[in-house]
């Protein structure tokens, strides 16, 4: 019938009706161009990392573009399924396989496979029930986009617990038991009646710590803070040093000089190569109801002229320097580097405890910074002759006296040469003990109830 009427109509008339149809006919093609399926870009693998620990497993994997995940428990045995859309099998991912160590608290070992296209599946199989957290990362520093993958135990572990890990050979374990079976409210008093501590030979000039007033012979407990781990190396120098192994070091070796003296006891807030967020650190060391927080580092500068060591305590008013407002602004920034997920904190909890720093602490942290940098200035330059002050997210225990000790900048070749040395990073954690010790001689420490 249209081509009756076609062939019947003027020629002018079919003319136009032809040039309608090729209009109509061009208008449907382009319509149809961006329904064309496109084969999807798939996101390439440029690491994988593990970073076992006691209180938690980390995996990342760092891609040059962002995926999605999804994840699931299975249980019994218990596994968990990570499914990330947008991923291929490589060889880099089958990298993860042979990182999984026979001494990972928590993974057996892994399972990866193309679960459909694009669709790469990960079986992490347990050797325990846990309750992971699973999140995403933005690039920041030298790190591109990166899926997390952290596995903590479901029930939590209590902090009180590292300081029982040698009660065969400690002396005071029964005390520290005491400790952690009381309630987090109420703290006893706990007794020594019967038991013996062993001789320990002092110098005449060594001053002798007096028992905490109102808990005989309750130790006193220090937690000791190495900066950075696991994700966040931290400054990195010339050499290829890096800042969180340096403080670990370093910490370790405080730690059994103070497990030494009488009457002390020391608490790594990390004792391995592993991520803390900053106001976890902070909450460790109030669950143990420590007595004073120091948390070390080694500094670095944008010269590698910068030299000296530096003893920072908290401002609640602004930096007594540029460089201490920079340089709290860059330890501030670990949480970024290292990565947490804010999805799973209660920040506004978290804001309230770090606001919650008093004048008296303030003022303890002044006190027994200035003895540690004498100290330190006995066996080091130092950088400023004077503590310096500013917003340290990490020093805002309300209720412990807290400074960060910056030991020599990293940055600095010569100082990073010193504090590779193993007699160098005896000689620091020796004078920051005299510095200690030489606080609570003249300033006892109080009873802690909460």
């Amino acid at each position: 019938m249209a081509d009756a009427i076609d062939s019947a109509a003027p020629p002018m008339i079919r003319e136009i009706d032809h040039t309608r149809r090729k209009l109509i006919t061009g208008s449907c093609t382009l319509l149809l161009l961006p329904v064309i399926p496109r084969l999807a870009h798939a996101a390439t693998i440029l690491a994988v990392r593990t970073w076992p620990a006691d209180e938690y497993t980390r995996v990342t994997l760092e891609m040059d573009s962002e995926l999605k995940a999804e994840h699931f428990i299975l249980e019994n045995p218990p596994r968990l399924v990570v499914d990330i859309d947008g991923l291929r099998m490589s060889s880099a991912i089958n990298d993860l396989i042979s990182k999984i160590k026979p001494n990972d608290p928590y993974i057996d070992s892994v399972r990866v496979a193309q679960n459909r296209p694009n669709v790469v599946r990960l079986v992490l199989d347990l050797k325990q029930a846990i309750a992971p957290q699973v999140f995403t990362l933005k690039p920041v520093g030298e790190y591109k986009f990166r899926l997390v993958l952290d596995l903590y135990p479901r029930v939590a572990q209590d902090p009180l617990l590292a300081l029982l890990k040698d009660a065969e050979n400690d002396p005071l374990a029964g005390i520290l038991e005491e400790l952690a079976q009381s309630s987090p409210t109420e703290a006893p008093i706990p007794s020594v009646d019967g038991q013996k501590l062993p001789p320990i030979a002092n110098k005449p000039s060594e001053p002798i710590v007096p028992p905490l007033s109102g808990q005989r012979d309750r130790p006193i407990l220090i937690a000791l803070d190495p900066g950075h781990g696991g994700e966040d190396p931290g400054a990195i120098g010339k050499r290829g040093t890096r800042e969180k192994d340096i403080v670990l070091e370093i910490a370790k070796r405080l730690k059994k000089l103070i497990d030494a003296r009488p009457n002390m006891r020391a608490y790594l807030t990390r004792d391995r190569d592993f991520f803390v967020p900053l106001h976890v650190r902070v909450q460790k060391a109030r669950r143990v109801k420590a007595d004073l927080f120091i948390s070390i580092h080694a500094d670095a500068w944008i010269k590698p002229t910068a030299r000296g060591s530096s003893v920072y305590a908290l401002s609640q008013h602004g930096a007594t320097s540029t460089a201490a407002r920079m340089m709290a602004q860059r330890e501030n920034e670990a949480d970024l580097i290292g990565g947490i997920n804010l999805g799973a904190h209660n920040q506004q909890v978290a804001k309230v405890l770090l606001d919650l720093s008093t004048a008296a602490q303030i003022n303890d942290s002044m006190k027994v910074g200035t003895r540690v940098l004498g100290e330190i200035g006995k066996i080091n330059r130092l950088h400023k002759n004077r503590i310096e002050r500013a917003g340290f997210a990490v020093l805002k225990a309300p209720d412990i006296p807290s400074i960060l000790i910056e030991t020599a900048f990293i940055s600095n070749p010569e100082e990073e040469r010193l504090l590779r040395s193993s007699a160098h990073q005896q000689r620091i954690a020796e004078a920051v003990l005299s510095g200690i010790q030489s606080y609570f001689a003249e300033n006892p420490a109080l009873a802690r109830s909460a």
